[in-house]
Formats: C-alpha cells, structure tokens, sequence
C-alpha cells in the first residue's frame, strides 16, 4: 500500500466564530492510500484549539510511524490494519483518524460498495443542524432567519463568549425571531463558569426558549462542575471536548457529568474507535451524536457513512463542509437543506483532489 499526504486550505464562505477562535479557512491534512488501482481518502483537520494538532504533526506521524507500522501488509487485512495504526503513536488522534478513514475507504472500494454500505448501512441521506457564528443579537438573528430560508430546522448557537447574560439575550432573542417549530441547541466550547451555566440556563428554560441541549458548558476536564451543572437544570448536557476516547466516556459516566455524548473521529482516531464510543453510549443510556471539526468532504462524508450505519440519539452536527466555498475534492457528499447525500459511488465517493 502506498500513503500518500496532502496538504489542503479551503476557505470559508462566512467566517466561522466560537468562543475558542475565529476560522476563515479549514485547514486539513489529506491522506490518501493506494493499492496500485483503488485509493481510499481520509482527512486530519487541524484544530488548534481542541485537539491541539498541527498539520506538520499530522503530516509526521502519518509518513513516520504509522506508514512503518503498515509497511508489508496486505489491503485486504483491515482488521490488523486498524490494531497497527491506534498503536504506532501515543495521541495524534486527527492523524490516525485520516489513516482509520482511508483504509476503510480502501476497503470498500475493493470491495465495489459504499463507505455506508461497506459499514452496514442502508440508508441514502443523514439530516444535520446548522452553526450560527457566534456574534451580536442582531447578526444572530439575521442568520437564524437565512439559515431557516436556506432549509435547516435544527439550529446551534455558539455561546459562552464571556457574558452569559448576553448569551441568554442572544438566545432569547433568536427564538423569538424563528418561532418555536425549529431546534435550538447552544454551544458553550467550554466557555462558561458552573454558575454562570445555571443562571444563563435555568433562563432560558424560564423564558421558554425551548433549549435542545447545551454542549460542553465548562472546561472539558472540569467533570464534577458538568455534573453540577447536569443534576441543576433539566436541558440536557452534551459532553464534547471532555471526550476522546473510552477512558473519557466512562470517567463522564461515572461522574454522572452529561446526558449525551458527542463523538468526532479527529477526536477519538477514527471509524473503529467511534463506534465503540457510540456503543458503550447506549450501553450506559446517554443520547449520542456525532460531529466534525472544521473539515471538509473528506471527514464529514466518513463521519455521515458513520451515522448511517450507527444512528444516533439526536440529528447530528455535519455542517462543517456545507461552510466552505468549495470542496478541495471531486465527489463525495452534497448538502441539500439540512440533508446530507451520501455517494452511490465506491468508498467515500471521492475521484481525486481540485486543482
């Protein structure tokens, strides 16, 4: 097999803005496998803010350790594929995700199916919420109501900016321009106190905004105030940042810290690992979604194929590459609303890289 890497920047048709940093491009690293007739894709974005990895370390650990540890095997063993890639590194969970993506790419197009189909599913289209940028009331709005005219009915509103009364005037303020049909759920990126989560939502559910969920309100290692937070309001806590992998999971399960969990495969090293993760969510009774960092058709085409196969709790959270002004791909996903089309083509449905 021969891995090969590629460096991508794809700007963005509207800056995208959190609590943790402002994007005007998805910056990825592109890894593609072959084996002298098919070649599968699978994509590292870069998140300096979440996961700490940079494209050159990515890029490192891809060509360095992880293409030795492959080295002589054959495409059609998978299985010990996947154990040599989650072993040749400690962390690097964005690069290992690409490699996990690819060789399961790789595998499909062997085979003559589609990613979905090679994972087990059936179904042709996955539904996802849209991000409203985090901004002034009056831009929220205004987004809010484009985003509703653009087809979305599930809406995310990026809050803990610093002042959680703003937030609560924002999020007020949004609902009463959408009316009450479609789903509001808000983002914190851990940008909230303890305290200032209670007071923010326990207004919200005063004022009848009609909250979804509230994702990772507080600092991804701060368990014990999520789970303060999760026994004082009765909007559901999603965890994010404080969950990689299995260890993360069950110390949140312990702690009782969140009523559902949002898996990402730059988070947790790819396809394997996140259907783990997804299966030991239901064990366990937490609610599930699966994400995507700001990445391209790549990443989010392997994480829908994912949900279509291992459905989850609640419709999930895959605009990542609806935000870019074009894809640095042929083939792959389409946006159509708030549906996503998965391929009918083999693997990820991806010919090759935009010139």
């Amino acid at each position: 097999m021969k891995i090969s890497t590629h460096l991508v920047s794809a700007p963005l048709h509207t800056p995208f803005v959190t609590a943790l940093r402002t994007a005007t491009h998805a910056d990825s690293l592109l890894v593609s496998i072959s084996d002298g007739s098919e070649t599968g894709w699978g994509e590292a974005p870069q998140v300096w803010k979440v996961t700490g990895e940079s494209l050159a370390g990515a890029q490192a650990c891809v060509e360095g350790p992880i293409a030795g540890a492959l080295n002589g095997l054959e495409p059609d063993d998978l299985t010990e594929a996947l154990r040599r890639v989650q072993g040749a590194a400690v962390g690097n969970f964005g690069a290992k995700a690409a490699v996990d993506v690819a060789l399961h790419d790789l595998a499909a197009r062997r085979r003559g199916q589609t990613l979905h189909g090679f994972l087990g599913s059936t179904v042709s289209s996955v539904r996802t919420d849209v991000t409203l940028s985090a901004g002034d009331a009056d831009a929220l709005v205004a987004a809010g109501r484009a985003r509703i005219a653009d087809g979305f009915d599930v809406l995310k509103v990026k809050v803990g900016t610093g002042d959680a009364a703003a937030d609560f005037e924002r999020v007020r303020r949004i609902r009463e321009a959408i009316g009450p049909e479609p789903r509001l759920r808000l983002d914190a990126n851990q940008g909230w106190t303890r305290r200032d989560a209670v007071t923010a939502i326990r207004a919200m559910e005063d004022a009848g905004c009609a909250i979804e969920l509230v994702e990772q309100p507080v600092p991804a290692a701060d368990l014990e105030g999520m789970a303060w937070i999760t026994d004082r309001v009765s909007t559901p806590i999603l965890a994010d940042e404080s969950v990689y992998g299995v260890r993360d999971l069950v110390a949140v399960i312990r702690h009782g810290a969140a009523d559902l969990v949002n898996v990402k495969l730059a988070k947790c090293g790819g396809l394997g690992p996140a259907r783990t993760l997804l299966e030991l969510a239901r064990e366990h009774g937490l609610g599930s979604i699966v994400g995507s960092m700001m990445e391209s058709h790549v990443g989010v085409g392997a994480a829908t194929a994912l949900v279509a196969a291992y459905p989850t709790t609640l419709v999930n959270d895959l605009d990542a590459a609806w935000w870019l002004k074009e894809s640095p791909v042929m083939g792959g996903i389409r946006y159509e609303g708030s549906t996503i089309q998965l391929p009918t083509g083999v693997g990820l449905g991806v010919t090759g890289l935009n010139s």
